[in-house]
């Protein structure tokens, strides 16, 4: 603004010194032709005076340097001339001065010269004879008077620029430094210019207006982060060119960034090809989806476009972890697996021993066998259906089932005297030691689990072998421990060993009747309990399996 100020008074400041000088050059060529031209009437007349006493003879003694003097007779002849060979000048008649004189006895013409720099001016005055006197003289033209006056002039223009420049320069600052003491944040309170007073107040409504926006916008996006931040799901807010706008807590942890890397291209935070083509797609207006593994799980990116005016004006990206999700998928179709294949066994057997039966290919003393083998399996097969009913049940939280304070103590040796007879078929010794200890728990749910341990030990063991049950205390847990002297479990399986279906000695499993999934049944009933599990086993040596659970008695 400075600037452009300082341009303008330096503008103005020439155009008004040119059309000064303009000006003044044309009154002062009017004014000196005037003079000019008084002064050479004036010779004039000199001259007639001294022709009317002295005759021709006047003009031996008159000199003039700045006329001519010509004397032109009634009829147009040269009688004299101060300066040309009168025989070879032309007859005057038809010259308008002298036309003039002998009309009115006095009379001016000015003729420009063919050089166009200078103006001749005639003076003519009729003698008491008729004839005619003439003094004629020269009168610059403005262009000329202007040329002679070029070098001051000049310099008088070089002194006022100057003095322009400086001032234009003093006066800018001067007229800006006002308008630089505005303070925008209270406008109102401005006590230059009054003419700005419209555009101050504009500017109040418009800070007023802005300042409840940013309050307004500075609460949504508290509300905004405060509700993000909780999620367990990474959000991140991207424009069109792939920008991050905002990303919560959840998806800078997944994607070891911060809150920092706003502004940065999503690409070079996340390095993962598959999202460009995510990106393209929700640029392009569609809901793409992508499952990428991340810091070891999986992880599903969803990326949903944001239209504003029937345009994409940005993309939400949605991180959900999809680990267990997926896992519990490929557990359902391998629990269809199994289960079909668990089924297809006995079914066959059971379907082959009906048959025979019902063809009558079997011998009378071999009907007992068959009707053995297929009551066996059928027995095999619901057992297997209860334990997958009861899977179910528990995987959906058996809501039905209440809690209750009991002695886990007195359950467990409940159990151990159910299972006594087991034992002694298998040829199996079954001890059991406890203390009163009260748990809160689901009842049947840790019966279950203590059947299915103790199950698993005696019919895991070896023959003479035993099994030793005991509940004790144990500061604020109270500890359910089942060791056998069993086959054992290699440590490559451990892990597995509570999965559905999974068995490590599969042979033995299906000729002690066993379904694979007691321990995925005592896995769930102590989550659903609070108790932590503990598995230790050596292969050929034996199998120690303890819980934990809370007391309430503590």
């Amino acid at each position: 603004m400075t600037n452009k100020i300082f341009r303008s008074i330096c503008g103005v400041a020439v155009l008004v010194l040119i059309a000064s000088l303009v000006l003044i050059m044309s009154v002062l060529y009017g004014y000196f032709s005037d003079i000019r031209v008084d002064q050479l009437a004036d010779e004039t007349r000199v001259a007639a005076q001294g022709v009317e006493k002295n005759g021709v003879a006047f003009f031996d003694d008159f000199t003039s340097r700045d006329s001519r003097i010509t004397l032109i007779s009634p009829d147009g002849d040269v009688l004299y001339d101060s300066e040309g060979n009168i025989d070879a000048m032309e007859n005057h008649a038809d010259r308008e001065e002298f036309k003039e004189a002998l009309e009115l006895g006095e009379g001016s013409a000015k003729r420009t010269s063919q050089t166009l720099t200078t103006d001749q001016l005639y003076y003519a005055k009729k003698l008491s004879d008729g004839s005619v006197i003439r003094l004629s003289a020269e009168q610059v033209t403005v262009l000329t008077l202007f040329f002679g006056m070029l070098q001051p002039v000049a310099t008088i223009m070089f002194a006022v620029v100057i003095f322009a420049l400086v001032l234009a320069n003093r006066l800018a600052k001067k007229i800006v430094e006002p308008l630089n003491e505005v303070n925008f944040d209270e406008p109102l309170k401005y006590e230059g210019y009054d003419e700005i007073a419209p555009l101050l107040r504009k500017i109040d409504h418009q800070q007023r207006k802005i300042r409840a926006q940013k309050v307004e916008l500075s609460r949504r996006k508290k509300e905004f982060v405060t509700v993000t931040d909780k999620m367990s799901e990474g959000l991140v807010l991207l424009s069109t060119n792939g920008n991050i706008i905002s990303i919560n807590r959840a998806a800078s942890f997944l994607l070891e960034t911060t809150a920092e890397c706003e502004g940065s291209d999503f690409i070079s935070v996340c390095r993962l090809p598959s999202l460009q083509t995510l990106l393209s797609e929700a640029n392009d207006g569609r809901r793409a989806e992508h499952v990428a593994a991340l810091r070891g799980r999986e992880y599903k990116f969803s990326a949903s476009p944001v239209f504003s005016d029937d345009e994409v004006s940005g993309v939400v990206m949605l991180i959900t972890d999809v680990t267990e999700s997926m896992d519990a998928e490929k557990m359902r179709r391998e629990f269809s697996a199994n289960v079909s294949h668990e089924l297809k066994t006995p079914l066959q057997t059971i379907s082959g021993c009906a048959e025979l039966l019902a063809n009558g290919m079997v011998k009378a003393e071999d009907v007992p066998t068959f009707s053995k083998q297929i009551y066996s399996e059928a027995q095999r097969m619901t057992t297997l259906v209860q334990d997958i009913i009861s899977l179910s049940h528990l995987d959906e939280g058996a809501a039905d089932m209440e809690r209750e304070d009991f002695d886990l103590s007195a359950l467990v040796r409940e159990v151990v005297q159910n299972l006594e007879a087991e034992a002694k078929g298998a040829s199996v010794t079954l001890n059991f030691e406890g203390e009163s200890v009260y748990i809160n728990g689901i009842r049947r749910l840790v019966s279950v689990l203590a059947a299915n341990l103790c199950d698993n030990a005696i019919k895991y063991n070896r023959e003479n072998g035993s099994v030793n049950v005991s509940v004790k205390k144990a500061g604020g847990m109270a500890i359910l421990t089942v060791a056998d002297t069993g086959i054992g479990i290699p440590k490559e399986d451990l892990e597995r060993i509570f999965e559905r279906f999974y068995r490590v000695d599969k042979s033995r499993s299906k000729k002690v009747g066993g379904t694979g999934l007691g321990l995925s049944i005592v896995k769930h009933a102590a989550k659903l309990n609070g108790a932590k599990i503990n598995l230790d086993s050596t292969v050929g040596e034996g199998t120690r399996i303890t819980v934990k659970f809370t007391r309430v008695d503590a």
